[in-house]
């Protein structure tokens, strides 16, 4: 089948809903799947191709229009210029002039600075880039995305398709269970790892890429605060699509540096996995990275190793958060708490919901409590659940019936609190009767108590 003609077929359409997303996107799919597959099988010159040929694709360029101005959270954040395509007219009519343009010749304009509070009480700095800016950026992360997914590291897990924190947790499962020999653990973090990148090296690893001066063009475009242009000589701007696919370029090849070695493997499907000798092992999302070893010297000897990968990247390891630890002692990463157990059968690896993590949860349900307060219950509960959802969903993989125990009680005492607020005249027996009505469903499915609000609202 001809998949050239039919991905110029559904770009006439002058309606934005008449536009068949499923056939472009099945389009963009199969020539990034080409592209993965060149590479895996090095022939450069088809890559190259390939690339070029979905830089110039109107079905991408489609396809980016509509993450940018519609999925992605920032839709309706506009940059330096205030424009947002929020209608759908105003979709076509910018696609009808990206399509006129070259994305090769594209010139990005400054991003617009902004700040938003960290958990250690900083802020963190945010580059928002113009609405056309992003969307030539997902162009181009969907081009060059497919070719570096075969050379990034299996242990590499932040910012990369089909790949969660619930993997890399599985994977450090995997390196620190009860058999394995690996017990001191190096805990690492990247200084403002996205804010002091190295330029020179991010255009050295991306420099065959076709839209490479435009990477270019990107890294040095500079950002606006208080209507003052400040140039960037350093680092890519946090709030870029483009900007986490450039982190992880740059920081590809630290296995190398601290000495993981790895064999081929003679099962069916072929490949490569660590060498079982090798006393070493990594797991990074985005800028935290563990590193675990077998004697306490090793450890150790991971601030020497990582001295010229450091430098060739241009970023410095955080004095606070990076240390050497017993897995016995645990250590936190990623929202969860790791630590090995002493028990009557043996040793046993247990991964628990950190309490910075409980922590951040019970303080988000206060503040919505706050926001929340005097409004009607069912308000609440419309609020409430998503992110109730969001922290079970996230914690339900490892040990954490305490966890749920415990917040389960905080939401009770939380909601009694909201009920004799909104009823100060009415007696506890009233609001029990009115909101806490138990059905049998409920007492099977052993639902929590915000959920049981629903049957009586």
């Amino acid at each position: 089948m001809n998949t050239s003609l039919r991905a110029s077929a559904h770009v006439s359409h002058k309606d934005w809903y008449s536009i068949d997303w499923s056939t472009i996107q099945k389009y963009v799919t199969k020539l990034r799947q080409r592209i993965y597959r060149a590479e895996q099988q090095n022939q450069q010159r088809k890559v190259r191709k390939l690339q070029r040929l979905l830089l110039r694709s109107k079905a991408n360029l489609l396809i980016s229009i509509r993450r940018v101005t519609q999925q992605n959270n920032g839709k309706r954040t506009p940059g330096v210029d205030g424009y947002t395509a929020s209608k759908p007219s105003e979709r076509i009519k910018l696609y009808k002039q990206l399509v006129k343009c070259n994305v090769f010749r594209h010139r990005p304009k400054p991003a617009k600075r902004t700040f938003i509070p960290k958990k250690n009480g900083k802020m963190r700095p945010l580059g928002i880039p113009t609405i056309r800016d992003r969307v030539y950026q997902n162009v181009v992360k969907n081009a060059l995305e497919p070719q570096w997914e075969i050379k990034f590291e299996p242990t590499s897990y932040g910012f990369r398709p089909k790949r969660s924190t619930h993997d890399a947790i599985s994977n450090l499962f995997n390196k620190l269970n009860t058999n394995s020999k690996k017990k001191w653990v190096f805990e690492g973090d990247f200084l403002g790892c996205f804010d002091h990148l190295n330029h020179n090296w991010i255009v050295e690893q991306t420099s065959m890429f076709p839209g490479s001066t435009l990477i270019k063009r990107w890294l040095n475009m500079g950002y606006i605060e208080q209507d003052m242009l400040r140039t960037t000589t350093e680092g890519t701007p946090q709030g870029g699509i483009v900007s986490p696919l450039l982190a992880n370029i740059a920081l590809c090849g630290m296995e190398e540096e601290i000495g993981i070695v790895y064999k081929k493997t003679y099962k069916p499907n072929g490949g490569y996995a660590i060498d079982p000798k090798c006393k070493i092992g990594r797991v990074l999302y985005a800028d935290d990275f563990v590193i675990v070893t077998e004697t306490k010297e090793q450890a150790e000897s991971m601030y020497g190793k990582l001295t010229p990968y450091l430098r060739k990247r241009g970023i410095t390891l955080s004095i606070d958060k990076t240390r050497v630890t017993h897995i016995e002692n645990g250590f936190d990463f990623l929202g969860f708490s790791l630590r090995q157990y002493k028990t009557e059968q043996g040793n046993k690896l247990l991964i628990k919901p950190s309490r910075d993590s409980i922590k951040k949860a019970k303080n988000k349900i206060k503040d919505t409590f706050a926001v929340m307060r005097g409004r009607p219950i069912k308000e609440l509960i419309r609020v409430l659940n998503p992110i109730i959802r969001g922290y079970g969903q996230y914690w339900k993989h490892v040990v954490s019936k305490k966890t749920f125990g415990y917040m389960d009680n905080y939401l009770f005492l939380k909601i009694t609190k909201h009920l004799k607020r909104l009823h100060p005249k009415k007696s506890w027996k009233w609001i029990t009767k009115r909101y806490f009505k138990i059905t049998m469903e409920g007492m099977i499915n052993g639902l929590s108590h915000v959920h049981l609000l629903t049957f009586n609202c």
